[in-house]
């Protein structure tokens, strides 16, 4: 998901009653977190110039984003204003590996604290599940744009794709219209539900880094 700061109208679904899922967001949120983080981990800084399926970013810039996400949605969690609209900081000059991981534990227990997933958040006043699941996204997606980029394995939590393909059913063309996600792209009839997600992300899932290297 890309950042945007335009503003949901009011007949758009994203202000409607809040996207509903059997687990809390925390929950899901902790294991993709599980997951994310060993490709952040693995990635090498060799790899940072080269290029990732999410066509906005190399992959220092894309860890960059990744990075910011975790930071300003505990904060959104926690009510506290956050500016979108400023560039994400190059944490790659710093101890990034560690430091992502130590974001990324705080934001799941940023939204598991009481009354997070209650009620509105974030600038646009969205719902607060919704703005919890659009961390899911980031997680889950950018983290398989990563591992994809730099030639590792992903798997991802059969239960938040589950979720997130509910979710981009609901809120996808919406996203699309604000910029966040891409037009889907087809995909074959017996694809995996991973893939899929991808597809509605507007990736193709099939994609390799140019000149078919790892």
């Amino acid at each position: 998901m890309d950042d945007t700061t335009e503003e949901a109208g009011a007949g758009d679904p994203y202000t409607r009653e809040p996207y509903t899922v059997d687990s809390p967001v925390s929950d899901l949120l902790a294991r993709a977190v599980e997951r994310a983080v060993p490709v952040v981990r693995g990635i090498e800084e060799a790899r940072l110039p080269d290029p990732t399926p999410c066509r906005d970013y190399d992959v220092r810039g894309l860890l960059n984003h990744l990075y910011r996400v975790t930071v300003d949605f505990q904060d959104m969690a926690a009510r506290r204003d956050v500016d979108l609209a400023t560039p994400a900081p190059d944490r790659t000059r710093e101890d990034w590996r560690p430091g992502f991981e130590k974001e990324a534990r705080g934001l799941v227990q940023a939204w598991a604290a009481p009354g997070a997933e209650e009620g509105t958040a974030g600038s646009m006043g969205l719902p607060a599940r919704t703005v919890g699941t659009l961390a899911l996204v980031d997680l889950t997606v950018h983290a398989w744009d990563l591992a994809r980029a730099t030639g590792q394995a992903f798997t991802p939590d059969p239960v938040g794709v589950e979720a997130l393909r509910a979710f981009m059913a609901r809120m996808g063309p919406t996203g699309r219209r604000m910029g966040a996600f891409g037009e889907p792209v087809a995909v074959a009839a017996d694809a995996s539900p991973l893939d899929r997600l991808l597809a509605e992300t507007g990736r193709d899932p099939g994609w390799t880094p140019p000149g078919g290297g790892a």
